[in-house]
């Protein structure tokens, strides 16, 4: 059907899931075996399976990493770049998630490559995993090769080599210990990695290479913490292609024909700061409708940039919950559309928003404080909903599903009528004890 449609480019990868069944469908199923150009599957452990080997397609870690890019992260994913193809032939391996823009509180906080989450200060951080990546793809590209002498170092460990098929080498070496490279799934059963002495030696065409260059990272305490250094290139004309590395624990090595490698820079970020403890959005800015507003962490439901003309007075500009019926989902999900902005921790605080139901008799609207999950935990999520009905009722709530509620009552609410809602949330304190208490 892509090919009907003019997208004969356009690929197919299957299943994002497990290796299996979809490998073993495609030895079966000669037109399924025809259509799918890469068998990828999410966080395999750095292994395969027989029968995807079989198959003679690509095959890819197709989402992998998930790990707080701390050092220890930096570790995982130094590891399974190299350990994806050696172990389980996987030719990419793609990050979930390159850049972590979103509130820390939600589930996997800081599992990014790198950290921007404060759009309002412009603060960023440069994570120890951005440069650990360098050392493979500032060295390689897309349609280069891997070698057949990859493997295991003998104490722990591994290496790969890859070449443009034009004369130009990288050499890619990690000794990540376990405990400062374990993922965030799956189990890694434990290794041991020592400090060894590696010999390696270049042969065939690769043998007259005069020079590689040097790439180092060392992941430790930070006085001996070292990310992405160029060190003295290393000659080998005199050598017949040999040369021997001292290796330590937790590092990475570089070795590559190309001259092109450099750290990069940036400027100093913004520091740091906390969400704004007043914070006012009427929606009245120049972004395109239908685009989702900043700040605002859509959990369940879809909240757009909407533009009434109809209206000529102060909502004319509007935040809308455009679907109207619950997609199909992958996880679990919440069964009211929710929309998260701002800081968990506040103690006391006011939320104050106009709203508007579109429907008669059906639906209707809610805001909430101190929400203490989202993502795929947003099902199960505690706060206070202060939630109106368009049949004239109010909720108050402690949790998300309304089982936990604190008081009901009627009030004069129809829809297509705005309202100001108002939820003050004060954290009471301890009393003090007296004699008559």
């Amino acid at each position: 059907m892509l090919n009907v449609q003019g997208l004969q480019k356009v690929k197919i990868i299957a299943s994002d899931n497990l290796w299996e069944p979809i490998s073993t469908s495609m030895l079966l199923d000669s037109a399924l075996w025809k259509v799918i150009d890469v068998i990828g599957a999410h966080y395999p452990g750095t292994h395969t399976v027989r029968d995807a080997q079989l198959t003679q397609k690509k095959l890819w870690s197709s989402e992998d990493f998930s790990t707080l890019n701390s050092d220890v992260g930096a570790g995982c994913w130094g590891r399974i770049l190299n350990q994806n193809y050696i172990n389980g032939y996987m030719t990419s391996t793609i990050a979930w998630n390159l850049v972590a823009s979103y509130y820390e509180q939600l589930p996997y906080g800081r599992c990014g490559l790198m950290t921007a989450q404060e759009p309002w200060s412009g603060h960023y951080v440069v994570e120890s995993p951005i440069w650990v990546t360098a050392h493979t793809t500032q060295f390689t590209q897309p349609g280069w090769y891997y070698l057949k002498t990859v493997g295991h170092l003998e104490k722990g460990g591994s290496y790969v080599a890859l070449t443009d098929g034009f004369g130009n080498l990288t050499i890619i070496i990690e000794t990540m210990s376990h405990k400062h490279s374990t993922c965030i799934r799956p189990f890694l059963p434990y290794y041991n990695v020592s400090h060894q002495l590696a010999t390696f030696t270049l042969k065939g065409s690769f043998s007259d290479i005069p020079e590689l260059q040097v790439w180092y990272t060392k992941l430790a305490k930070p006085l001996e913490r070292t990310l992405f250094k160029q060190l003295d290139s290393l000659w080998l004309l005199d050598s017949g292609g040999r040369f021997t590395l001292d290796l330590q624990e937790d590092e990475v090595f570089t070795l590559t024909t190309l001259t092109t490698g450099r750290k990069g820079s940036h400027p100093l970020p913004p520091k740091s700061q906390s969400f704004p403890l007043s914070y006012k959005d009427d929606f009245n800015v120049d972004y395109p409708f239908f685009s989702e507003p900043p700040n605002f962490a859509d959990q369940t439901g879809v909240f757009e940039y909407y533009t009434n003309i109809e209206d000529k007075g102060e909502h004319r500009y509007t935040l809308r919950q455009v679907l109207n019926q619950r997609p199909i989902t992958w996880t679990a999900d919440a069964a009211n559309t929710i929309s998260i902005i701002g800081d968990y921790h506040w103690s006391n605080l006011t939320i104050q928003c106009d709203v508007y139901i579109e429907t008669l008799n059906r639906g209707g609207v809610f805001i909430a404080g101190r929400v203490n999950k989202g993502g795929i935990l947003i099902r199960s999520a505690r706060g206070v909903f202060f939630w109106i009905f368009s049949n004239g009722s109010f909720r108050v709530t402690g949790d998300l599903a309304g089982w936990m509620t604190y008081t009901t009552g009627s009030v004069e609410v129809t829809a297509k009528v705005w309202y100001t809602l108002t939820l003050i949330i004060k954290v009471a304190g301890k009393r003090e004890k007296t004699q008559d208490s």
